[in-house]
C-alpha cells in the first residue's frame, strides 16, 4: 500500500545523497587521509545524523525549528563554524616525509570514535538537510501514513546514507587511488580545507535561514 511513496522517498533521497556538499567532502578526505576503516566510520557517523533529523520531523520539531529565524541561524552559523574549523585545520597540514611508491601506503592513526563523530557532525549540523528532511516529511511523505511506516522509512534513509558513503570510502580509500592522492602530498589536504572553508563561507551567505 505505501511501496509508492516509499519509492518516491527512495528517489528523492538518492538525488540528494549523490550531490556533492560538506558529508562527500568529509568521507572522501577521511578515507584518503585515515584509510579505509576511518572512512567507513565516517559513512556510518554520517548515516547516524540522519536519524537526527529523521527524529526531529517525526515530533514536528523541524518545522519550529525552520519557522524560526534565530534558531535557524544559530544551527547554520554552527555547522559554518564546524565547517570552517575542520578547512583550518586542513588547511594547516604541512609536508610529510615521501613515502615509498614500492611499499603500501600506511594508514594514519584515527579513532573510530573520532572519525564517526566527525561524520555525525557533519551531517546533524547541516541546516540544509534540515530543510530537505522537513520537506520530504510535510510534502512528500502523507501527513496520514502511520508514524512507524514513516520512522520506517527514516530508518531506510540513514542506512542508505551510510551504505552509499561507505561506497564512497571504500572508492577513494583504494590504494591505488590513495597513493595518486599523496603524489600530492599535503596540498590535497590543502585543497580538501579550501573545499571546506568554502562550503563553510557559502553555507553562511545562503539563503536557507
Amino acid at each position: 500500500m505505501y511501496w509508492t511513496e516509499f519509492l518516491t522517498v527512495a528517489f528523492v533521497h538518492l538525488l540528494a545523497v549523490a550531490s556533492p556538499g560538506p558529508d562527500f567532502a568529509i568521507v572522501v578526505r577521511e578515507s584518503v587521509s585515515h584509510g579505509r576503516t576511518a572512512g567507513t566510520w565516517t559513512a556510518l557517523g554520517v548515516g547516524a545524523g540522519i536519524l537526527v533529523h529523521v527524529t526531529y520531523s517525526l515530533l514536528g520539531i523541524g518545522l519550529v525549528v525552520a519557522q524560526s529565524a534565530v534558531l535557524f541561524n544559530v544551527l547554520k552559523w554552527l555547522a559554518a563554524a564546524y565547517l570552517l574549523y575542520l578547512g583550518i585545520k586542513a588547511l594547516r597540514s604541512g609536508p610529510s616525509v615521501a613515502a615509498d611508491a614500492s611499499t603500501q601506503l600506511p594508514e594514519v592513526a584515527r579513532s573510530p570514535r573520532g572519525a564517526f563523530v566527525s561524520g555525525f557532525i557533519t551531517n546533524g549540523l547541516n541546516p540544509k538537510a534540515t530543510l530537505f528532511f522537513l520537506s520530504l516529511f510535510t510534502l512528500v511523505i502523507d501527513p496520514h501514513t502511520p508514524l512507524l511506516i514513516q520512522a520506517g522509512y527514516g530508518i531506510y534513509l540513514a542506512c542508505a546514507t551510510a551504505a552509499w558513503f561507505s561506497l564512497v570510502a571504500m572508492l577513494f580509500s583504494h590504494s591505488r587511488v590513495r597513493s595518486g592522492f599523496s603524489r600530492m602530498g599535503h596540498w590535497f589536504d590543502r585543497l580538501m580545507g579550501l573545499v571546506l572553508v568554502g562550503l563553510a563561507v557559502r553555507l553562511v551567505f545562503s539563503e536557507v535561514g
